[in-house]
């Protein structure tokens, strides 16, 4: 059994309020099964409905066709017994400015019918780096502490199967390690996680499988290593103060001074730096290396040559 099943899903939306007026497709056939203890990674642009997606597996957005289910549970017709085998960290940032970190998930553990539980909240909150604001009013936290805390709510009542929405946006690097480090400890431990984030190198760390939606439609469905292994070119890399000229500028990435170039074999290295020193661009630190996760995921999205690849059935383990 799948924790997570996603089963021909369609979500429409109407485009305006006005009777017969045309809709929206959010999300369009999607299927897909994440298995139990699998770190699983849902990528996608602004836009291509993730949100849409996850808000149908907690309930909150009802599809308009299709079924999704939480080991077994219909997210729809089980509500009560799927979302008590979930936890869900929403992207919002979302808290009672009256409590205090201690009281919010004390709270949190009764909506579940949970009494007493303070051995595991400690634990939480050791884990978390948030022992030392147990007592503190929620008012009190920098936005990266509130992000803990929706960690610590969602997993307060030791949920199998753990959803992040974007659960590093606006966290600052130690904060962001160590929160990786807790939730890789809890898949350790046979929890399956379900990721989102605009942070690809988090999910080429953690996440075995990948799917990738585009305009409400998964496009790519694949282990990570596949996804790598699919990439169309090495990358040159260098960094530059200079414009590229036309040829190099079409086809690169440039990040501030970083390049990266996209290249076949050396006979293409060769052609690039020499079309580069005619133009007298000035290179420096350069480096040939493998394909990541990002490199991948553009070429996805703009229709290259890795979004041939054949997705796995829907129920492929990991």
């Amino acid at each position: 059994m799948p924790a997570i099943s996603f089963q021909a899903v369609s979500k429409l939306y109407p485009s305006s309020d006005k009777p017969g007026a045309s809709t929206f497709k959010a999300l369009d056939d999607v299927s897909f099964d994440i298995e139990e203890g699998e770190f699983f990674g849902l990528l996608g642009p602004n836009g291509a409905g993730k949100t849409t997606l996850i808000s149908i597996l907690a309930g909150l957005v009802r599809p308009t066709s299709g079924c999704v289910t939480v080991l077994g549970y219909d997210v729809q017709q089980d509500f009560v017994q799927a979302r008590r085998h979930l936890g869900i960290v929403p992207q919002e940032l979302v808290f009672d400015p009256f409590f205090t970190v201690r009281e919010a998930l004390r709270f949190q553990s009764g909506y579940f019918g949970l009494y007493r539980n303070d051995d595991w909240i400690d634990e939480l909150l050791d884990g978390l780096g948030l022992a030392d604001k147990a007592g503190a009013n929620m008012r009190q936290l920098s936005g990266g502490m509130k992000r803990r805390v929706l960690v610590a709510q969602a997993l307060v009542h030791k949920p199998p199967v753990i959803v992040l929405d974007e659960p590093t946006a606006g966290v600052d690097v130690e904060l962001r390690q160590s929160l990786w480090q807790f939730v890789a400890g809890l898949n350790h431990r046979g929890h399956t996680v379900l990721l989102t984030t605009h942070y690809l190198e988090e999910a080429e760390a953690l996440c075995q499988r990948i799917a990738m939606l585009k305009l409400g439609r998964v496009i790519a469905l694949d282990r990570l290593s596949a996804l790598l292994a699919s990439a169309a070119a090495k990358v040159l890399y260098f960094k530059t103060d200079d414009l590229l000229p036309a040829e190099q500028a079409r086809l690169a990435r440039v990040t501030g001074r970083i390049v990266e170039l996209p290249v076949q074999d050396t006979a293409e290295i060769e052609h690039q730096l020499a079309a580069l020193r005619r133009a007298g661009v000035r290179v420096e630190d350069i480096e040939i290396r493998k394909p990541d996760l990002e490199d991948v995921f553009i070429q996805i999205m703009s229709g290259g040559p890795a979004s041939g690849l054949v997705p796995l059935m829907a129920g492929a383990s990991a």
